[in-house]
């Protein structure tokens, strides 16, 4: 029997290939898109990314899962306690057994994982933002941070030189635009799921945007569309792209057998703001996805960019 509780479980073969396999489950069912991405990568990079994503989703829902309810400030603290067994080698369960694995393989610093924790706590007594600069943090502490965690994972491009001149050349550490993409991704979820986030009594886009366009709160939460609401909209999709845009600068500073996936990632999420405009911004009544064809048809392309970009 696996004792989940022994450190010395993260030396289990068994144990820590179930582990996986679950984490794997778990990302295919909930996201389609993120897990054809990370079929991409190599093994053990595709394992790691797993057992992250399946950490952060468990994350996000004990603020916005079936048991929400019963989250408080002291619920985010066990869980942060928690995060720092995983990161000591004492998992509790096998989801965090495959997290203390990967950790072992690809060390990081804990803080990101931290600031997640924070963004949630942010979702426990905000459900409004003024300004879009109190937004940014907290699609940094969401989803930056993910970009951040990644890619201690994906890794960095050979920093060696090719040609003597470069020799004093440093390398680019594409931590703002980890950052970016993260942001870039968040920033999508949210004009996604507004009609979502409406009936559960949440706006995320910025208030301040909102009198911009002369759109009030009562507006969008009755699903109004018009042409206010698609000005509106174009203006955040504009905003999001800018931060794609971003992120595609840092993908050639990663090791070579990452940028494939992270471009594949990067184009396939941001389609989803290509279907929003296709449904005319009405996302109280369409959900916007990417069908899978288009996602096939975009891979040799991903792959075109990550060989010459």
């Amino acid at each position: 029997m696996l004792h989940l509780y022994d450190p010395l479980c993260v030396n289990d073969p068994a144990g820590l290939e179930a582990a996986y396999e679950q984490c794997r489950q778990i990302t295919a069912r909930y996201s389609k898109t993120f897990y054809l991405g990370t079929l991409l990568m190599s093994p053990s990079k595709r394992r790691a990314i797993w057992a992250i994503y399946v950490w952060c989703r468990r994350t996000d829902e004990l603020v916005d899962g079936p048991a929400a309810q019963n989250t408080t400030a002291e619920t985010l603290d066990a869980w942060e306690s928690r995060l720092e067994d995983i990161f000591a080698g004492r998992p509790k369960d096998s989801l965090d057994l495959a997290l203390t694995d990967t950790l072992r393989q690809f060390p990081q610093d804990i803080q990101p994982f931290r600031d997640m924790i924070a963004g949630q706590r942010m979702d426990l007594y905000r459900s409004r933002y003024n300004t879009f600069e109190e937004l940014h943090l907290y699609c940094y502490r969401v989803a930056g941070t993910v970009g951040l965690i990644s890619t201690a994972v994906m890794g960095i491009a050979d920093p060696s030189p090719v040609v003597p001149w470069s020799r004093d050349h440093t390398p680019l550490i594409p931590q703002r635009e980890a950052v970016a993409l993260g942001i870039a991704n968040q920033l999508t979820n949210i004009l996604r799921d507004v009609g979502e986030d409406a009936r559960r009594g949440r706006i995320y886009l910025p208030l301040e945007d909102l009198k911009l366009f002369n759109y009030p709160e009562a507006d969008l939460l009755a699903g109004v569309v018009d042409e206010r609401w698609q000005s509106l909209m174009q203006f955040q999709i504009q905003r999001a792209r800018k931060f794609y845009a971003e992120a595609e600068q840092g993908i050639c500073a990663l090791s070579e057998d990452a940028r494939w996936p992270v471009w594949a990632a990067l184009m396939l999420y941001s389609r989803i703001l290509d279907q929003i405009e296709r449904n005319q911004y009405d996302v109280f009544r369409y959900r916007a996805y990417v069908p899978g064809l288009q996602k096939i048809l975009c891979l040799p392309t991903a792959l075109l960019r990550a060989r010459v970009l």
